[in-house]
């Protein structure tokens, strides 16, 4: 959808808004001018779900930016190329059926993707790391005909706003069970799970920064409303 408008890609710039918390706040100073964006297309937002938090996956220790340069580092958008440069990767486009072959046959070498991503795709079975970033947590959105929501009654309006607001609480916290058990899992299947380190970690945060400034440019007034409700 970021096609359409940069504010649409908001949830998945690297390292802005790294947790639950968060990306919930992100999605409340985003909120108004998505669902302005929305409304001039004749859509409703009614929630919206996260995906789980993305981490960095790899076959050897992480521990420092450095460790990732030079490295075949698998990017699957714009978002995640920009990343892997920045970062001093080389980004390479593998489909999610291809990775176990990809990571065997070295033709890449880390990813960023969610722990079920990579329980899905036992990740174990090719890669040895996987470090707890939680760089983006990307959502998916529920949205309506705003026209047919609008020839709604009054009564009808208010049963679906509230069914959606209850959908998105209990859609809030699924999406944290399943990083639990899908974390959990990779764990089990001998994975070693970690968080980034201190070192890594800044250095990460100051790539958010950068692809922070590239999206608000991009976006233009409207990226500047949403970051500045963000850092209040």
């Amino acid at each position: 959808m970021s096609n359409e408008d940069p504010v649409f890609g908001v949830d998945s710039v690297p390292f802005m808004a790294n947790s639950y918390d968060a990306a919930w706040k992100l999605y409340q100073a985003s909120k108004p001018v998505l669902e302005e964006k929305l409304s001039e297309q004749g859509l409703q937002l009614l929630y919206t779900v996260p995906w789980p938090p993305q981490g960095i996956y790899a076959k050897k220790d992480i521990n420092t930016i450095d460790d990732l340069k030079g490295l075949k580092f698998r990017a699957y958008n714009a978002s995640t190329e920009r990343m892997a440069q920045l970062a001093g990767a080389v980004p390479t486009q593998v489909e999610v059926p291809d990775l176990p072959t990809a990571f065997s046959t070295g033709r890449v070498e880390a990813m960023i993707t969610s722990p079920s991503t990579g329980a899905n795709s036992k990740a174990w079975d090719f890669l040895s790391h996987y470090y707890d970033t939680q760089a983006w947590l990307p959502k998916n959105m529920v949205i309506v005909n705003k026209r047919a929501f609008d020839g709604l009654s009054d009564a009808e309006k208010a049963a679906v706003l509230e069914a959606a607001a209850a959908a998105e609480t209990r859609g809030w916290e699924a999406s944290k069970a399943e990083t639990a058990d899908k974390t959990k899992i990779l764990e089990d299947n001998g994975i070693k799970v970690s968080a980034p380190s201190d070192a890594l970690q800044s250095s990460l945060q100051d790539i958010g920064a950068t692809m922070v400034g590239e999206w608000k440019d991009s976006a233009g007034d409207d990226g500047a409303v949403i970051v500045e409700a963000f850092s209040k």
